[in-house]
């Protein structure tokens, strides 16, 4: 015969299975939020490791200045100068976005699309991407 529960002891076992689904409701949303917010970014081509980015339109502002002039392998400095934006240590951490805030809050989404322009002037052409010269055939020598 099984032993009696208290009432105690059934209000806490209880209340515990509750906080359970509380919880891994609570993070399953979150879950599902931060997932229907990932935009993705597509993987490089296969064996091609470490093809440099050239889609400005992965650009988004969540990334800094260091992110982006790595990623897309162009200058740092040419992307302050192109915002007008002295490249001293805090800006370096900031996200586009904050730099956006504090020095164009009249402009929403200038120094998104400024680094944007910037990149896609800066960057040089791939393999993939240059023309190809073809030259025309020569006349066999005599």
């Amino acid at each position: 015969m099984p032993a009696k529960v208290s009432k105690k002891q059934r209000a806490l076992v209880i209340g515990l299975i509750a906080l359970g689904i509380l919880f891994t409701a609570f993070f399953g949303m979150r879950a599902f939020h931060a997932f229907r917010q990932f935009n993705g970014h597509r993987p490089p081509p296969p064996g091609r490791p470490g093809k440099v980015e050239t889609d400005v339109e992965f650009i988004r502002n969540w990334m800094t200045v260091p992110f982006v002039a790595e990623l897309y392998h162009v200058p740092e400095p040419a992307i302050f100068d192109a915002l007008k934006i002295p490249p001293n240590k805090e800006n370096r951490e900031k996200s586009l976005r904050d730099l956006n805030r504090e020095y164009y809050p009249d402009a929403n989404g200038f120094v998104l699309e400024t680094v944007k322009v910037t990149v896609k002037k800066l960057q040089l052409p791939t393999p993939d991407s240059a023309p190809t010269i073809v030259s025309p055939p020569t006349a066999p020598a005599p």
